[in-house]
């Protein structure tokens, strides 16, 4: 069956993790009617039998001390009230433990396969839940004809078992007549509650098959179109303007970090207009020179001026700055195949900085060797 949606596209795509949340919070969780029912038969019938005794004893003294009067109770016009909350008490000694099993079993059960969900939204007034076209839709739907086959099976099977056990235990069933009262009604409770589990257990195969198809069901429901997706990821991202407008702010966030870091620089290579980068090597705690900033244009105008206002050295090559500029990332290592023009340079920058320091003779500028790829 296909799923389409109201724009005539069909509902390919898996849902995203915000449809997810959505739909939890809706309340719309895969949920699985057969899966509860089975639980609860089943846990009940095991706690008859394990409890069934302790029941039934404490339902003996319940009707014993109930039905039993003496003659100053009789008279006593406090003795049926005293008699009541015994009476009350003991019932509650003998169902509490069942009823708190039961309890549990059903409050858990439900987290197997769609977890915790309470949504308020769920329990708001709809109107399509009264519409008789929306019910008789729902009746012929491919989920109503999945009901409808489940329900035929658990009948079909629930019978055939509870018909086959029955006939097999009828000499039990009857020899209860035979037996003292206390006795008879604890046997009776054991073969009921081995009935019980006996039929319920029956229900396992029906759930085993209506939970996949319960989470098959929920996926195919929450499924997206294309445009269903690309409309979500448009409202999570945001407008194209406001994307733009943040990557504007983040791009001139990044400059004003990079612009000063420019004065930390010991050399800016440039072309030397278009191009300016900025390079800091310390032989002791660097492997290979690190590119602090770089740009062209406008932005490489604006390093040259921080760097001339520092007294960094600006040394032209423009072939060198080119390839500077296309194989570098600022805060990145500079390329292997780099080092010895980068190496050329700043071994002249470290010896002309000295020579000022010291006086001395100004050495000569080189020429930074450019590999034959590199250059072109």
């Amino acid at each position: 069956m296909a799923n389409e949606s109201d724009s005539g596209q069909e509902k390919t795509e898996q849902p995203t993790p915000k449809k997810l949340r959505d739909a939890k919070q809706k309340g719309q969780v895969p949920r699985s009617k057969e899966l509860n029912s089975m639980t609860v038969t089943v846990f009940g019938s095991l706690g008859l039998l394990f409890m069934g005794s302790y029941m039934i004893g404490h339902i003996a003294v319940f009707m014993r001390q109930g039905f039993t009067l003496s003659r100053d109770d009789v008279f006593s016009t406090h003795a049926l009230f005293d008699k009541f909350d015994a009476a009350i008490g003991e019932a509650l000694t003998a169902i509490g433990p069942f009823l708190l099993l039961m309890t549990v079993v059903a409050i858990f059960t439900p987290l197997a396969i769609g977890g915790w969900s309470f949504s308020v939204e769920a329990l708001a007034f709809k109107g399509d839940r009264i519409n008789p076209l929306a019910g008789l839709k729902r009746i012929f739907s491919a989920k109503g004809l999945m009901e409808l086959v489940k329900s035929l099976a658990k009948f079909t099977v629930v019978s055939v078992v509870a018909t086959v056990f029955l006939w097999s235990k009828a000499g039990d069933f009857i020899g209860l007549g035979t037996q003292p009262l206390t006795l008879a009604l604890q046997n009776g409770a054991w073969l009921l509650g081995l009935s019980f589990l006996v039929v319920s257990s029956t229900l396992i195969l029906i759930a085993a098959i209506d939970v996949p198809f319960q989470l098959w069901d929920h996926a195919q429901k929450l499924k997206m179109t294309l445009q269903e997706v690309r409309d979500e990821l448009k409202d999570t991202e945001g407008k194209p303007e406001v994307k733009s407008k943040l990557r504007q702010v983040q791009q001139e966030m990044a400059q004003r970090r990079m612009m000063e870091a420019v004065p930390k620089a010991d050399v800016i290579i440039t072309n030397p207009t278009h191009y300016a980068v900025a390079l800091k090597y310390d032989h002791d705690n660097m492997a290979a020179p690190l590119v602090v900033a770089m740009g062209k244009d406008l932005i490489a105008l604006k390093i040259r001026e921080i760097a001339m206002f520092h007294g960094i050295e600006i040394f032209e090559a423009p072939p060198l700055a080119r390839a500077l500029y296309a194989t570098c990332k600022i805060d990145r290592e500079i390329p292997s195949q780099l080092y010895f023009a980068v190496a050329q340079v700043l071994a002249f920058v470290f010896q002309l900085r000295i020579a000022r320091e010291q006086g001395t003779e100004i050495p000569q500028r080189p020429d930074p060797y450019m590999p034959a790829d590199e250059e072109a």
